[in-house]
């Protein structure tokens, strides 16, 4: 139910209107954008929104249930402020979105439509589709922990307990967008580094960041293929720092960092095949006592 100020709702009721819609977008490092389907610019609460921006968007769903609806929004990559790099670093996804009607002649008269978050991005020939979910999202989220095998801490966090050194990296060789060949990680087994977090510390891409997909070696030295596309944007002689990974099972935690006392998982939950297995006078004793002391 949308409340309408009396002149708005006269100038809605009149024969011509003269209306568009603001997106405006609040970025998880803070900065703030603004774009409009009109053909000029409008300003709102000091927010420029940016026209000839190319976008449209789509019918927006909303549902009784509290599941998640939204609506997506279509446009073209003209706008000086959507950077191609920062798409595909990520620094768009979490965005908080606020969508307003506003009566364009008059940017009083205006009513807020919806809010949500930024969803997934995807990119095809200079043109994008951006996802924005209600904020029902956020429903649909883990809370509290999950009785599982693996361990639901962060390696290196206050519940995991372990102090974590980054180690530093130098690029020798960009392979292509998401592989990169580094020096001074000679020392690491291959696969050491899976899961980890190499974080740019020198040159143009300084403080981006991308989770290590793979750590590997091969005849010319270590590899690590990145999950984001920041490659492309690092030269030879950067610097990195590379953090280690953890694949959250107990027996990685006992064997490779011993700290099995503050895992944080339940790796002795009995599975499926232990549950419909039928007696076998073979088979372990299963008395009730605790496997684990």
């Amino acid at each position: 139910m949308k409340t309408l100020s009396p002149d708005f709702a006269a100038a809605l009721a009149g024969g011509v209107t003269t209306l568009a819609t603001c997106w405006r977008l609040t970025r998880t490092d803070g900065a703030v954008f603004g774009f409009t389907d009109h053909d000029r610019d409008i300003v709102l609460d000091g927010v420029i929104h940016a026209a000839a921006t190319g976008l449209s968007a789509s019918e927006a769903t909303a549902r009784a249930d509290l599941s998640v609806g939204g609506l997506e929004v279509e446009g073209a990559l003209v706008s000086a402020a959507i950077d191609v790099a920062d798409v595909e670093a990520g620094l768009w996804d979490g965005a908080r979105v606020a969508i307003d009607v506003v009566d364009w002649s008059d940017t009083t008269r205006r009513v807020a439509m919806r809010k949500g978050v930024l969803g997934e991005i995807a990119r095809l020939d200079g043109a994008f589709t951006a996802e924005i979910r209600s904020l029902a999202h956020v429903l649909d989220e883990t809370r509290g922990r999950l009785f599982q095998h693996r361990c639901d801490a962060e390696l290196g966090d206050a519940r995991c307990g372990l102090s974590i050194v980054a180690t530093t990296a130098t690029v020798a060789a960009v392979l292509d967008a998401h592989r990169v060949r580094v020096a001074g990680l000679d020392a690491a087994t291959a696969g050491d580094y899976d899961r980890g977090l190499a974080t740019v510390a020198t040159g143009p891409a300084a403080g981006r960041a991308s989770e290590i997909r793979f750590h590997g070696v091969d005849a010319r030295g270590v590899v690590l293929d990145l999950w984001q596309p920041i490659a492309g944007d690092l030269a030879v002689g950067d610097a990195l720092a590379v953090r280690p990974g953890c694949d959250r099972r107990f027996e990685t935690c006992r064997d490779r960092f011993a700290n099995w006392r503050s895992f944080r998982g339940f790796p002795h939950i009995p599975g499926n095949d232990f549950l419909v297995a039928s007696p076998a006078a073979s088979a372990v004793v299963n008395d009730g006592a605790a496997w684990v002391s």
